[in-house]
């Protein structure tokens, strides 16, 4: 028996106060549980690493060894079959051609190595008429100068799509960097020498008999080019003066391609060409002072032509 209220209706159970102080001994008030107050990482601690480690890799095994797991990076690159990522072999233009005589001492040397390096091209160009019968080296290096002058023609036009018909996936790119604020004018005026084919190869890629031929085809010809910037403003070159420009121009074709095409892939530069000069950057051209309500369209004023300058294509 307890000396409670109740005890004697309730005679197997405690009484009100009884409980409540069992209660405060077991969970003191006020009862709070710390679960969302406080942010808890658990960065277990870093293990030995070896001295002899390079900066990536000794980032990396510090980065694993707290608990954390690098992606892995995978580097992907696209590729092309169409045609090929260079030119295989390229043609190495002797020095002072279009200037020195095939009657003088130099000239004479210069046409017996090219007789003796011509046994290549000459094999190269039996394997790609295995596959194009209609292919000749005199027919060819008037249809190059053809692609030439109209993949050109599509450039200063800005016609995408036929250009792409007319050069390779790695010729593109370098013909149109850099080109989208400017205004191009070029003519092709006269060819000062028939175009002749130099150099022929006939590479496979990947797996044999995937076959790739490039020929290599020189023309002098005269030209005229003017770049002007996105204000009309003249940067190089000029459309009335015409220059005489020597080029070793790069076509190739995917041979076992039924479909395939002859196309400009590239430009061989000797190292003996001279340097081109630097384009002149867009200045502003000085006016006359306007008085306070005069326009500038009632003076009449002319605005100065700057001077043609010096080229190379």
């Amino acid at each position: 028996r307890h000396g409670c209220e109740g005890s004697l209706m309730m005679p197997h159970t405690l009484c009100r106060h009884h409980l409540q102080a069992s209660l405060d001994v077991r969970f003191p008030l006020p009862f709070v549980v710390p679960v969302r107050t406080k942010k808890r990482f658990f960065v277990p601690p870093s293990t030995k690493i070896k001295a002899k480690m390079t900066a990536s890799q000794d980032q990396e095994a510090n980065t694993r060894a707290a608990g954390f797991v690098i992606r892995q990076e995978y580097m992907e690159r696209s590729i092309n079959i169409a045609c090929t990522a260079g030119v295989f072999d390229p043609y190495i233009p002797p020095e002072g051609d279009a200037r020195l005589s095939s009657l003088s001492r130099e000239g004479l040397k210069q046409r017996t190595q090219q007789i003796k390096q011509g046994a290549a091209s000459q094999l190269a160009i039996r394997k790609i008429k295995e596959h194009d019968p209609e292919f000749t080296a005199k027919s060819f290096a008037v249809k190059a100068q053809e692609i030439f002058v109209e993949a050109h023609d599509s450039l200063t036009q800005f016609n995408k799509e036929k250009l792409h018909s007319l050069v390779t996936e790695r010729c593109y790119p370098e013909m149109v960097r850099g080109n989208r604020y400017k205004t191009l004018r070029w003519r092709f005026v006269e060819s000062l020498e028939p175009p002749k084919v130099v150099h022929a190869r006939c590479p496979d890629m990947v797996t044999k008999g995937n076959l790739y031929g490039q020929v290599t085809v020189r023309m002098h010809s005269r030209q005229t080019l003017a770049i002007y910037d996105r204000f009309g403003r003249l940067m190089m070159g000029s459309e009335e003066e015409p220059r005489d420009v020597l080029e070793y121009l790069v076509l190739e074709r995917h041979l076992i391609n039924p479909y395939g095409m002859w196309r400009l892939h590239g430009k061989i530069v000797p190292a003996w060409a001279p340097a081109k000069e630097p384009v002149v950057k867009t200045i502003m051209i000085p006016g006359p002072e306007l008085k306070p309500g005069e326009e500038f369209e009632e003076l009449n004023y002319e605005v100065p032509k700057p001077k043609a300058v010096q080229w190379h294509k």
